[in-house]
């Protein structure tokens, strides 16, 4: 390969392990020699990349209070993917969503982003990330860096949203119209943890036969504080599977029908959902691939009625909605969940592997190579 055709990826951040992860992986497979960028990257957290060729910013080296706190990096992050020289790449794809986009190619660089939202601190959810006070003393900052952000979103040459939800989104405060490939769901990867899933055993003893689960980073716009606010009324067991900033707080709200869970295997999250009553999504997801994941289990889902839940859930086949973001409307929506449970679990067992067919990885990696036409052929 010259030195004009290889390929770099650009991720915000490597630190975690969820769905946007996993496509991480699809592209490592898809290009196996390209490079990737990061801010920094956290090995004890994401030891799913150590086959990766990355290369990281000046982030790297601060201490971990500062680049593992995103509130006081934040002022860093513009510089740190605006210093990445990439001239010698002959197409660039950055995967983010906040500043990966930022990245400075030549002209005759194809720079695609996959666009799994626009930032959602600065246009989505800015009340639910900054205090009052925070928002009065840095309105000036804030406001320069969203004129910063929509200005990097015009430097990719071409966007990709993973669902309707984020090319609406796209359009709506980046002012650019984005095509639509959903996140890759690897059917035959999952179908082999599902005939596995049987002979694992849960770290945590399951003392409840009957519960209910989410399966979440635990952030502020997941909004898990409504199901654990319902779930203190109901008494009903409650699962919370995941890990982030408001595991404390929420730990805190809990009372002792809701336990917490973190860092369990594919096999045991397969568990998980195959034995739940259902998967609660209280959350406005940009595509919503847990929601998936549930679902290829037999474990249909209770969603907020908004965003990329929309795209992946049948309403009254697979799972139902409920239209306002409280505690109220999460509690109802469980009533008549209860209901009609078994009729909804009895639909996914009969619409079985096929009724993913339209997430598939492969039709995910086939869609993403066609855009690199007409110089695909020389990858």
């Amino acid at each position: 390969m010259s030195s004009q055709k290889k390929i770099a990826i650009v991720y915000d951040w490597i630190d975690s392990w969820g769905g946007v992860e996993r496509i991480l992986l699809a592209f490592h497979e898809m290009f196996p020699d390209a490079d990737f960028f990061t801010s920094y990257i956290d090995y004890d957290k994401a030891g799913w990349a150590k086959n990766f060729k990355i290369k990281t910013s000046f982030i790297q080296n601060l201490p971990d209070f500062i680049k593992k706190n995103r509130k006081l990096s934040f002022p860093l992050y513009p510089y740190a993917f605006e210093s990445f020289n990439f001239n010698e790449y002959g197409v660039v794809i950055s995967v983010t969503s906040s500043f990966a986009k930022a990245v400075i190619t030549k002209p005759d660089t194809l720079h695609i982003c996959y666009l799994l939202t626009p930032t959602r601190y600065l246009w989505l959810y800015p009340k639910q990330y900054l205090t009052g006070w925070q928002r009065l003393l840095g309105k000036p900052y804030f406001n320069k860096i969203k004129n910063w952000d929509y200005i990097a979103a015009q430097r990719p040459d071409k966007i990709i949203a993973i669902s309707q939800t984020v090319a609406d989104r796209c359009k709506q405060f980046y002012n650019r119209e984005a095509q639509i490939i959903y996140l890759g769901f690897d059917i035959n990867y999952w179908n082999d943890i599902k005939l596995k899933v049987k002979s694992e055993k849960l770290k945590v003893q399951l003392k409840s036969k009957k519960f209910y689960l989410v399966v979440s980073r635990l952030e502020p716009y997941k909004r898990v504080d409504l199901a654990v606010e319902v779930f203190n009324q109901t008494g009903k067991s409650l699962f919370i599977v995941g890990k982030g900033s408001q595991l404390g707080k929420l730990k805190q709200q809990a009372k002792l029908n809701i336990k917490f869970m973190s860092d369990i295997t594919d096999q045991e999250l397969a568990l998980l959902y195959s034995q739940a009553e259902g998967l609660i999504m209280p959350q406005e997801e940009d595509f919503g691939y847990v929601s998936l994941e549930a679902q290829f289990f037999g474990c249909p889902v209770i969603a907020y009625g908004k965003g990329g839940t929309t795209e992946t859930i049948i309403p009254n086949k697979t799972g139902i909605f409920f239209m306002v973001q409280d505690a109220m409307s999460l509690k109802q929506a469980l009533e008549k969940y209860d209901k009609i449970k078994q009729v909804l679990k009895q639909n996914l067992k009969e619409m079985g592997i096929k009724g993913f067919d339209k997430y598939a990885l492969d039709n995910f990696k086939n869609n993403f190579i066609n855009q690199l036409t007409p110089i695909s052929s020389n990858y």
